[in-house]
């Protein structure tokens, strides 16, 4: 392993804070890329359409030896990749913890072909990196976890159920041949259901088109992924969201309860939804409760 590791060092330069380098070193499986100048936003860390799936390191401080890979919210055809993902980072690099933000491939254009799997792949591809570069970034192989928020929490709950999936869209170079399975999950106000009627439609629709199959419904339903080699989750909600009603949260961890996944739910009656680090109210404290829970398992000083 250790000398796969060293081999990797040389297929995947570093991005630090604010960079942003691509997830392939050539054009990304799963979808054609698109033409120069179809992403939009940027300046302000929104992004629609993206072109490229990259990402953004954020070093720890004083690294602990453990990394989070963080995947922003946007129902799939956006990124609020500022509180959903740049702050986020930075408040885990001031922590011990090496952080990447990822910009993974989302639109509500259909044209793009970013249904099932691409977003998937994506995430994967993050959690391949980092651990592929995990001797440069001071990162434990075993202490890298993954974390998304709305849209985002749906897509890492795929990371954290679906590792044993192969898709032969995968380009299958050295760092593809790195395990992809997630040691934690943090699951924030996520998007869960898929062809139930409290599912949030823009991510259903976004992500596996207009009419899906029950098949590819069922699939992508991750609280029925879930099993026992799932990692220990944590997760954070509100009873007053209206975007992602709480059932979205409470079905999968009652699928992790089920399996015997350990779970740690914090739900708040206020807090609504994309509240990033929290707002105000009682919402606001979820971040500290996140820290006790990492301390717990000795992820995080």
């Amino acid at each position: 392993m250790k000398v796969l590791i060293v081999v990797l060092l040389i297929f995947a330069p570093t991005a630090w804070g604010g960079d942003w380098i691509n997830l392939w070193p050539g054009e990304a499986p799963g979808a054609k890329r698109p033409s120069a100048g179809t992403e939009t936003g940027g300046s302000n860390w929104r992004f629609s359409h993206i072109e490229v799936p990259q990402y953004s390191l954020f070093p720890a401080e004083k690294p602990n030896g453990t990394g989070v890979v963080i995947l922003p919210g946007g129902g799939y055809a956006n990124l609020a990749a500022d509180h959903e993902g740049r702050q986020v980072a930075e408040w885990f690099a001031k922590r011990g913890v090496t952080a990447m933000v990822v910009k993974y491939r989302v639109s509500a254009n259909p044209a793009l072909g970013y249904h099932y799997p691409v977003p998937q792949m994506d995430v994967r591809r993050a959690i391949r990196t980092m651990r592929a570069m995990s001797v440069k970034w001071a990162v434990d192989v075993g202490r890298i976890g993954v974390m998304g928020f709305s849209a985002g929490g749906h897509l890492c709950s795929t990371a954290v159920t679906m590792f044993d999936d192969t898709f032969k869209q995968e380009t299958r170079d050295p760092i593809d041949l790195v395990s992809c399975r997630p040691d934690f999950g943090i699951l924030c106000y996520p998007v869960i259901a898929m062809g139930q009627p409290y599912c949030h439609g823009g991510s259903v629709r976004n992500l596996l088109g207009l009419e899906p199959s029950q098949e590819l419904l069922d699939r992508n339903n991750t609280a029925s992924r879930v099993t026992s080699r799932t990692p220990p989750i944590f997760l954070v909600h509100s009873a007053d969201d209206r975007a992602v009603p709480l059932r979205n949260g409470t079905d999968f961890a009652a699928a992790c309860a089920e399996k015997g996944v350990p779970v740690t739910c914090h739900i708040y009656a206020k807090g609504g939804h994309g509240y990033g680090l929290g707002r105000t109210g009682e919402s606001q404290k979820w971040p500290a409760r996140l820290e006790d829970w990492m301390r717990s398992y000795g992820w995080m000083d």
